[in-house]
């Protein structure tokens, strides 16, 4: 659907902080109420505008981390130290304040029920946030779709939503994988390497499931994953793809 055929999503609105939590040490949630909010699909993605007293005015691309039915819209912001907006929402925004927020946006990168499955999600870091709000929809529509989801962090401590992760990877039909790419605990089991085609194989629904992948990352991790898909034999109609960078500062990076 074409972004003019949406009134009033594309106009910006007051979101009232009500709750802030650290999920890292470099990333924040944020929960917002926004009113007028009329709902979003699992996977869009929100503008944010801040500005300055002295009028100067910033915009980035934030995906929403929550799901349709939390009733709020939660930010996962990554602190980026060349930033000039993450470091003020992370650092020194609080609850009770305001920032303006247009949205929602996207119609591709989404996920709900009747597009079916199976599921098999894969992450890079902070593109964890919108499978994160298609996993939680999954689960409050008690959806009966099958699950694969394969997640990377550089370390245990870097990843997002760990304890939910672990939640839901001993829930059915939930399959959850875990490669951490830098550091390791002395006890960890999982993987413990990029991803890649042999990482996929073991991994990945069989080719002849035809799942529906979504894709979510840095541009190379993203480009490098769908290529690994379709080298294994995957539809590349059935490939979704999200990437950080480009002039829509996608997701939860910026420049």
């Amino acid at each position: 659907m074409a972004r003019t055929a949406i009134p009033g999503r594309l106009t910006w609105r007051p979101a009232t902080v009500v709750e802030t939590t650290f999920e890292t040490p470099q990333v924040k949630n944020i929960a917002l109420t926004v009113p007028g909010w009329t709902g979003h699909r699992a996977g869009q993605h929100v503008d944010v505008r801040l500005t300055a007293p002295d009028g100067y005015q910033a915009e980035r691309c934030y995906s929403i981390a929550s799901s349709p039915e939390d009733g709020y819209v939660v930010l996962s912001v990554e602190r980026l130290d060349d930033g000039v907006v993450s470091p003020f929402l992370v650092h020194e925004l609080r609850v009770d304040d305001e920032i303006e927020l247009r949205g929602p946006v996207g119609g591709y990168f989404v996920w709900d029920e009747p597009l079916g499955g199976p599921l098999f999600l894969v992450a890079d870091g902070s593109g964890l946030a919108p499978l994160r709000a298609m996993m939680r929809h999954h689960r409050a529509t008690r959806s009966e779709v099958p699950v694969r989801a394969l997640c990377s962090a550089d370390s245990l401590e870097a990843l997002l939503y760990r304890d939910e992760l672990m939640e839901l990877a001993a829930c059915d039909p939930f399959d959850i994988s875990i490669t951490l790419t830098r550091e390791q605990p002395s006890a960890w089991r999982g993987y413990h390497r990029r991803i890649d085609s042999d990482l996929l194989a073991e991994v990945a629904w069989p080719p002849e499931d035809r799942s529906l992948a979504y894709i979510c990352g840095p541009t190379a991790f993203v480009e490098t994953a769908a290529a690994g898909l379709v080298a294994l034999g995957h539809d590349p109609a059935r490939i979704r793809t999200e990437r950080f960078g480009g002039p829509r500062q996608v997701l939860l990076r910026e420049t």
